[in-house]
């Protein structure tokens, strides 16, 4: 099945994320505020804890890096109140000129994933971003709604198909996570210059466990840093779709917090080593 192609009034997201790749290198920074991070930084665990280590995250990142990605379930232990902090750090991200991708994993059927669209892809949505992740589990077809909604809307979708966790690889190592590469890339055919559909697959994968050529959308790339995974290792693992990479990190780049200044020069230490091997 192929997704629908609408021209929505701020762009493709696929043509968005390569022209930010392009200007301000290819990186991902999560924002994850950790209870562990939140002492680390002298903050406590609570809401105004929560608040300022996202918005200094924010402020010290997105001004230079092309995504920040903040971990909804950071913000959801919180309750609504949370959930409320999560808005003012998507809109913030956004204001400072980074790409948002919110990383939520849902996954669902039917009316649910429907629901879950609306709630982060439509336009007018308090916690609407440039894109999300999603989970596969039930099927990539029940994604559908979230694909049609995220192309509607000028947005992305991110497919967790091999992740850099240790306890997915029984499950997804093979076929299932072949499956889903090849079903994002059935729909992101013709997307000039990249479709709007990427899949998440872990920078600590095994060279050559994937066939990622026919995928013509974005690979983010988790792991780099604490779980183990190197910048230089990148091609080794990727291969021809290296083009299409976006690596990503967190903690390694949020542990110099809370200075500003300590947390942009180790992002921008990951993003200039993986554009040098990546390029424009």
């Amino acid at each position: 099945m192929t997704a629908p192609r609408y021209q929505s009034a701020r762009g493709r997201f696929g043509a968005r994320l390569v022209e930010a790749m392009a200007a301000r290198g290819p990186l991902c920074v999560g924002i994850d505020p950790h209870p562990a991070l939140l002492q680390q930084w002298g903050l406590g665990d609570d809401l105004d804890g929560l608040e300022r280590f996202a918005l200094t995250a924010v402020d010290a990142l997105a001004g230079e890096i092309a995504v920040v990605k903040p971990q909804s379930a950071f913000f959801e232990r919180y309750g609504s109140a949370g959930i409320a902090v999560l808005e003012r750090t998507v809109a913030r991200t956004r204001d400072a000129g980074a790409l948002v991708l919110l990383d939520v994993k849902r996954g669902d059927i039917g009316s649910t994933m429907t629901a879950y669209a609306q709630a982060y892809l439509a336009d007018g949505a308090p916690l609407a971003a440039d894109a999300i992740t999603v989970s596969p589990y039930l099927g990539v077809g029940a994604l559908e709604p979230a694909f049609t909604q995220a192309v509607h809307a000028g947005r992305g979708v991110f497919v967790l198909a091999r992740t850099s966790n240790p306890e997915g690889a029984r499950m997804q190592r093979g076929g299932p996570a072949q499956y889903v590469v090849d079903a994002l890339g059935e729909r992101n055919a013709g997307g000039i210059p990249l479709g709007d559909l990427g899949a998440v697959v872990g920078a600590t994968v095994a060279p050559g466990e994937l066939d990622l050529d026919a995928l013509n959308g974005p690979v983010l790339a988790p792991g780099v840093g604490m779980q183990g995974a190197t910048v230089d290792a990148l091609p080794r693992i990727f291969g021809s779709a290296l083009r299409h990479v976006l690596p990503a990190a967190s903690r390694d780049v949020l542990r110099h917090g809370p200075d500003p200044a300590g947390m942009r020069a180790a992002a921008l230490r990951v993003r200039d080593a993986a554009a040098a091997l990546i390029g424009p």
